[in-house]
């Protein structure tokens, strides 16, 4: 296949499984609703750098440890898990416990928190995830044109996959503005950082646990 066909082949392949929820819907969906859109935008482009962050170590042919080394896989799965227990961790202590959260500055329940850091809960949650090496690793080859430039065309099916991500994370985070009023009560703050604390640590606890089969 020539180069434009194997775009839009790979885009039919991704915007399926970029609609469908997930643990990065989770993370966008919640910040937008507590912390507002611009936050969870910020979030959401953290995502995006992790799906080229992974372009990049697939064109560097890193990628292809995480398939034949199962030490390599081991030490980005139990990072990957550690952190998605840890951030989902704190949302969990902010539902529980909201007065002794909302006494520390750095706490995910400040509506003003630096935008670097949704950045980076964005950008870890991506990389951090063994399973979206994999994924790339296994994907990606199979919409290479016969003759491209194996390196730059994996770069650009990522970066494809991250324009992806941003405009339909910015179609949900734009959802959610109408309900600003509600999503802001504290009861219901208490409850979205509640259920996407849960849904965060059990990512991460069955990340912990899963055993690789191949």
């Amino acid at each position: 296949m020539d180069a434009g066909s194997a775009i839009i082949a790979f885009g039919l392949a991704v915007g399926l499984l970029t609609i469908i929820p997930g643990l990065d819907t989770a993370l966008v969906l919640r910040t937008a609703a507590i912390n507002g859109r611009k936050s969870a935008m910020l979030a959401a482009s953290g995502i995006a750098l992790g799906s080229l962050g992974w372009g990049v170590i697939i064109a560097l042919g890193l990628g292809a440890l995480l398939t034949v080394s199962q030490v390599a896989y081991l030490i980005l799965q139990y990072a990957g898990a550690a952190y998605l227990c840890f951030l989902g961790g704190k949302m969990l202590r902010v539902a529980i416990f909201p007065k002794a959260a909302s006494s520390e500055p750095t706490d995910l329940s400040v509506p003003d928190i630096e935008g670097s850091r949704w950045l980076a809960r964005g950008f870890l949650t991506n990389i951090l995830n063994p399973k979206v090496g994999v994924f790339y690793v296994s994907l990606l080859p199979q919409f290479i044109p016969t003759g491209a430039n194996v390196a730059m065309f994996s770069v650009l099916l990522a970066a494809v996959h991250a324009a992806m991500g941003i405009a339909w994370f910015a179609l949900l985070t734009t959802a959610t503005a109408p309900l600003t009023r509600f999503l802001n009560k504290p009861a219901t703050t208490r409850t979205l950082d509640g259920m996407t604390g849960t849904v965060l640590v059990a990512f991460g606890l069955r990340l912990a646990l899963e055993r690789r089969t191949a």
